[in-house]
């Protein structure tokens, strides 16, 4: 080297496959809805796809807001990428399960995609309905509408849940839907719905319902047991939220709930 010193462009760093890999994922994402908010809790790396071996390019500072746009799982590696120790009992017995990790697709304020592990982005969940998970971990969450409450507009919120573990092989497989009490100036849980076999991305709009008028709509994508998808349309009449079916689909009948209030 003959010791000249200056500046190269980041990309100059990878090869050319790994910057174009960027940019296309870039481009893939770039009309994909954003299902929730999220910060960094420390230093991040942006990777090219899911994997703590896969290649990255950027790097998010610790506290960086970023847009949750998809999930998806990878092996965990320890470093180096070694294998982990068998056992020494019964090291023949059954295969040993590979540990599995949660990874978020992100998008930061400068418009860079790419997926960041997921334990590593604290999502923005308002602390009003955050303490309502009863132990389930918040996937997403979206703002349907927003009320009158004397001077002030209060969001009601539709959030899917999910068991508190990484690696299932599904997004999420619980909704929820928290309307506000103008009378009682509380959150209580209007709809919930268990069971789901629910994917991201949930989409958020609004729809005439003629006499009903303009309502909040939203749609979830689920995975039937023969593992065909399709998607369920629920509209939010305050405080009722109901399934709006589509031609030729046949309505199930509901377990009957009681309204959950919130004190």
């Amino acid at each position: 080297m003959s010791g000249v010193e200056g500046w190269i462009e980041q990309r100059a760093l990878v090869p050319q496959q790994v910057y174009d890999g960027f940019q296309k994922l870039s481009q893939q994402a770039q009309s994909d809805p954003v299902q929730a908010t999220g910060t960094t809790r420390n230093d991040t790396n942006i990777h090219l796809d899911p994997g703590r071996e896969t290649e990255h390019l950027y790097q998010l500072n610790q506290g960086s807001k970023v847009s949750i746009l998809q999930r998806a799982t990878a092996e965990k590696t320890v470093p180096g990428g070694m294998a982990k120790p068998a056992s020494s009992k019964n090291e023949s017995a059954k295969p040993v399960t590979p540990l599995m990790e949660d990874w978020w697709l992100i998008r930061d304020p400068d418009g860079r995609v790419g997926w960041v592990l997921a334990r590593f982005v604290d999502l923005d969940v308002p602390l009003e309905i955050a303490e309502y998970a009863e132990g389930q971990r918040i996937v997403a969450f979206f703002v349907l509408d927003q009320v009158a409450d004397g001077d002030k507009k209060v969001p009601q919120y539709l959030v899917v849940l999910t068991e508190p573990k990484d690696g299932l092989p599904f997004d999420f497989n619980q909704v929820r839907v928290f309307t506000w009490n103008v009378r009682k100036h509380r959150y209580e849980t209007a709809y919930r719905e268990h069971n789901l076999n629910g994917f991201l991305p949930v989409t958020i709009s609004q729809e005439n319902f003629d006499k009903e008028g303009t309502l909040p709509v939203f749609v979830l994508q689920v995975k039937d047991d023969d593992g065909k998808m399709s998607q369920r349309k629920y509209k939010m009449n305050t405080p009722i939220v109901r399934r709006v079916l589509a031609p030729g689909e046949v309505k199930e009948v509901p377990t009957p709930r009681k309204k959950t209030r919130h004190h």
